[in-house]
């Protein structure tokens, strides 16, 4: 394609999307390096410390929209210390001094202040979407920034941060002029919120499509709304309580039936079951469910709720449905390609939680079945080959056991035969999950047959280094790894040092790896930062005594046992925000 002029060249790489592909292409020769280079406009960084910001806009100087990842995923597990670092505002400067036209920011697990949002409202004049998810650090006051001063924002997305309510009525400064609003979802705020600046959003929106609202709207506010925005495609209603014999009822039954454009429905936040038939009517048209979020409702009425959504193709729901409502999922709902089911109680008591006999009817049932998230009580190696055998196509498989080291309650066996059949069987798997009594046999198989995988997770499983060393040395497509409570230790962590530089990461705690084998690695594998996070001391702190100290473990045995490891490539070295709890190799 050298003959081609760069202009059609060019224009030929706009319907590669791919960030693989992209990564690929450039790789070509010079010539698709430099068009590449300043044709890309979409960049996604799966952690904000393998690369500095200055490094970034030099590469991709023509960068429009930036997904950004702080934080290792088992923070969603409270196992990363709260004060470990991931800040964006340094991101927000270098973007903002280099002049980059930015008009879309999306964040995960990362610290956000008012002072980085007030930076991007200002400085980014034709800033259109911002999405943060798991992030934390900021106040209502960083969103009045964003709302008042980026006059073409189009997306708001906010999901699972922790938010500051500091009752700045923050969606009144929205101001008139902005009608360009698509998607707002401010689900995850606690705080009251301006009924009627909601409202007068809303109407002065034709092109919003997606609306979230937290609990604080009500359900006659949301009958409004929806008066004003019949176009949704997305809804997330906010508290769903009222009496079903009331006008107020009646009147939002009667609104949600003119809704034929609602897809997705989610939020029920506060829920009454008996007002759940007034969705009844546009069931038929949903494709995506998310009920996890609804620990109020008892099974049998969602099985009634079910029983109306024929055209599900994603489905979040908790627990408390049991193995006969999800056997109603599986006769009901034959396009299912996601199911998520949570745990209305972790502990298990006093609910009804779901077993393998559940999963079974869903495989049976749901034949187009490619993504699982699913807490259960306890699981078969039988189930497992059964659903290994109906669903072939999973993409993402991730089971928890509520007790994550019990076996085969039939058998008495570990776990591995059945996800041995799991990722024999679905050989396009490429996330993964275990959870059960597990040998080195499992890893043994993933090892053999998980040649897509690019993610796994593994807790309180395998016997000895064998089990990690299986995985390392077999699946070579592997970019992240995350352990446990684990046996694994340096033999494992030191057969393949070469491995780590084709991963974005690995993370092990509670393992027997030690110092000396984490200095070693550090030392063979210059381009690696190798992480040692010591958090004990952080307890003092906390509970209002004195400060830290910095970790002593740079003075420890080498023969000490490491509690937690972070592993990951960087072009820049070692960062510089790192605690004192944090000990960079």
């Amino acid at each position: 394609m050298n003959y081609f002029p760069d202009e059609v060249i060019e224009h030929v790489f706009d319907y590669v999307t791919s960030h693989w592909d992209r990564n690929s292409i450039s790789l070509v020769c010079k010539s698709w390096y430099r068009i590449e280079r300043f044709s890309r406009q979409r960049v996604f960084i799966g952690n904000c410390y393998a690369i500095s910001p200055a490094r970034l806009i030099g590469r991709f100087p023509a960068i429009r929209s930036l997904s950004l990842k702080g934080k290792p995923h088992f923070a969603d597990f409270n196992l990363v210390p709260h004060d470990w670092g991931g800040h964006v505002y340094p991101w927000v400067v270098a973007l903002a001094k280099s002049r980059v036209n930015l008009e879309e920011l999306r964040l995960k697990r990362m610290v956000v202040t008012d002072e980085s949002l007030e930076l991007i409202s200002r400085s980014f004049v034709n800033f259109k979407s911002l999405v943060l998810v798991s992030c934390e650090g900021f106040t209502t006051d960083g969103l009045k920034a964003i709302a008042a001063n980026c006059r073409f924002l189009r997306e708001l997305d906010l999901q699972e941060n922790e938010v500051e309510d500091r009752r700045g009525q923050w969606l009144n400064h929205f101001p008139e002029s902005n009608t360009s609003l698509v998607s707002l979802n401010f689900a995850c705020l606690k705080g009251d919120i301006n009924l009627a600046a909601l409202e007068r959003l809303v109407a002065r929106s034709p092109n919003l499509k997606s609306l979230r609202v937290n609990r604080a709207v009500p359900l006659d506010t949301l009958q409004k709304i929806l008066v004003r925005a019949p176009q949704l495609v997305d809804l997330g209603t906010g508290s769903f309580l009222h009496d079903p014999d009331s006008e107020t009822f009646y009147k939002l039954r009667n609104t949600i039936e003119k809704c034929k454009s609602i897809r997705s429905l989610s939020g029920f936040l506060e829920v009454a079951p008996y007002c759940l038939s007034a969705i009844y009517p546009i069931c038929p048209n949903l494709t995506s469910l998310n009920l996890s979020y609804a620990p109020g409702v008892p099974g049998s009425e969602l099985m009634k709720l079910i029983r109306h959504c024929r055209n599900l193709q994603r489905l979040w729901i908790l627990d408390c449905i049991g193995d006969k409502g999800l056997g109603v999922v599986a006769s009901s709902c034959k396009e299912l390609q996601e199911l998520r089911v949570f745990p209305s109680d972790p502990f298990g008591v006093g609910n009804t939680v779901v077993t393998e006999e559940g999963l079974v009817a869903i495989s049976i049932g749901c034949k187009k079945l490619n993504s699982l998230l699913y807490f259960c009580i306890q699981m078969t190696n039988a189930a497992l080959i059964t659903v290994a055998k109906n669903c072939p196509n999973f993409v993402r498989f991730r089971l928890c056991i509520l007790d994550p080291v019990k076996v085969d309650p039939v058998t008495q066996q570990p776990l591995d035969e059945g996800f041995g059949a799991i990722v024999q069987s679905c050989r396009g798997l490429r996330r993964l999950s275990l959870s059960g009594l597990l040998t080195d046999q499992v890893f043994l198989y993933i090892g053999m047959y998980g040649e897509q995988l690019e993610m796994l997770s593994v807790a309180f499983a395998g016997n000895s280094d064998k089990g990690m060393m299986y995985v390392l040395n077999g699946c070579k497509k592997l970019r992240k790894l995350e352990i446990r409570d684990a046996p694994f230790g340096d033999v494992a962590l030191l057969a393949d040092p070469g491995k780590y530089e084709t991963m974005r990461s690995l993370w092990m705690s509670s393992c027997e790896v030690t110092l000396g084998a984490c200095k070693a690695l550090a030392r063979k594998m210059p381009r690696l930062n190798v992480e040692i996070i010591d958090d004990s001391d952080q307890v003092g702190e906390d509970c209002g005594g004195a400060p830290a100290a910095p970790s002593a473990i740079s003075d420890g045995d080498d023969k000490q046992k490491v509690e937690k490891m972070y592993l990951y490539r960087s072009l820049v070295g070692r960062r510089e925000d790192a605690p004192d709890f944090v000990w960079t190799l």
